[in-house]
């Protein structure tokens, strides 16, 4: 009879927690003491690997949401985004952690860093890849069902799933836009504002940066309700 606290999974590690999760490899794949030119460097590594998987889960949910958009199922695809825009939380808070991290301390990490730079990152280029093709979704859906934005925001629960998607897709924009000025506040808190990157990219370049918007319509649509609000029914303003 077998032992419930005995492994059945495949692989060597004592457990199937372990098994499973691949701790062997998962743990290993940060440097040794023995090889890091600053105990930091275990920081550094932590929250950026941390990231880069967060930021697979939700571009895997953001493609997923995708697909649903297309096929016509936004409560479903509203449900995938719920859980993408919670991970991009959580990629922005442990950007924080380096704060602990003294300029000096981080100073000796650069050197181990070579020509390493955010822009390389994996999950950086991935939130840029599947963001439009989730824009272009969600506008095939509104032209099918001869929808416009602005109907979307004024007949309230009429076309409650098509607002509600509109909304996480807006959130989704602003927290991207948050991730990148969080790191920008990191990366001059760390190294400065007026220096030059790992790539020679000056910090200043990430400010201009900052501001990226993959949903433009979605934030126009607000200038275009204010601007109709505080007209009257004859299309003038109001005293």
């Amino acid at each position: 009879m077998t032992r419930l606290n005995e492994p059945i999974l495949p692989g060597t590690a004592a457990t199937d927690y372990e098994r499973y999760l691949r701790t062997d490899e998962l743990l290993a794949l940060q440097k040794s003491p023995a090889d890091a030119v600053h105990r930091d460097e275990h920081l550094f590594q932590a929250v950026h690997q941390t990231s880069e998987l967060w930021l697979k889960f939700a571009c895997g949910e953001i493609e997923a949401a995708t697909v649903l958009a297309g096929d016509g199922q936004p409560a479903a695809a509203v449900r995938l985004l719920r859980r993408s825009n919670d991970a991009l939380s959580y990629v922005i808070d442990q950007l924080h952690m380096l704060e602990h991290m003294s300029p000096a301390d981080y100073a000796v990490v650069r050197t181990a860093l070579g020509h390493g730079a955010g822009f390389d990152s994996p999950g950086f280029r991935g939130v840029h890849r599947v963001s439009p093709l989730l824009g272009e979704a969600f506008d095939r859906l509104l032209a099918i069902r001869s929808v416009s934005l602005v109907d979307i925001y004024t007949r309230g629960h009429e076309l409650d799933d098509l607002y509600q998607l509109a909304e996480q897709l807006i959130t989704w924009d602003e927290r991207a836009i948050l991730w990148r000025f969080h790191h920008l506040k990191v990366v001059e808190r760390i190294i400065g504002g007026n220096v030059i990157g790992t790539q020679g990219t000056p910090v200043e370049v990430l400010g201009r940066r900052v501001d990226v918007r993959f949903f433009t319509d979605l934030w126009a649509i607000r200038d275009e309700i204010t601007r109709r609000s505080a007209l009257g029914a004859d299309g003038h303003g109001r005293d």
